[in-house]
């Protein structure tokens, strides 16, 4: 089964740069949050109403592998595809720098999710992601 992508583009701005005019590795992070709250927003999934029906997805493991840097002002497109295994969510992420095509960073982001405060397999996002979900 093809997974489907979502994906959004993005900027790099200067202050996400560090002395040596690259991103720095911290913010790779924060792209990937962007592009998960932009890909749930577009489906329709709100984090405070979700929050309000006691439903909140928590990152619980992050696996980053930086491949080349962003420096200040390159435009990036940020994409990601989702996998469900056993109760939790995997987000796989690429973000390439959209110049050259090149892989900046891939990432895997680990969501458990919590119903009410407890760990639950959180089978409220399966419907709304059906189309994403392998």
């Amino acid at each position: 089964m093809t997974k489907k992508t979502f994906e959004i583009e993005m900027k790099v701005r200067d202050y996400e740069c560090d002395t040596q005019g690259i991103v720095n590795n911290a913010n790779y992070l924060h792209y990937t949050e962007v592009t998960r709250h932009e890909f749930m927003e577009s489906l329709g999934i709100s984090f405070k109403e979700c929050h309000g029906l006691g439903i909140d997805p928590v990152v619980s493991r992050a696996d980053l592998h930086y491949k080349t840097s962003l420096t200040g002002g390159d435009p990036f497109l940020s994409s990601l595809t989702v996998e469900r295994k056993g109760a939790k969510l995997i987000f796989h992420h690429t973000i390439r720098r959209k110049s050259d095509g090149a892989v900046c960073c891939d990432a895997w982001i680990e969501i458990a999710v919590l119903v009410n405060g407890k760990l639950s397999r959180g089978d409220y996002f399966d419907e709304k992601m059906k189309d994403y979900i392998v």
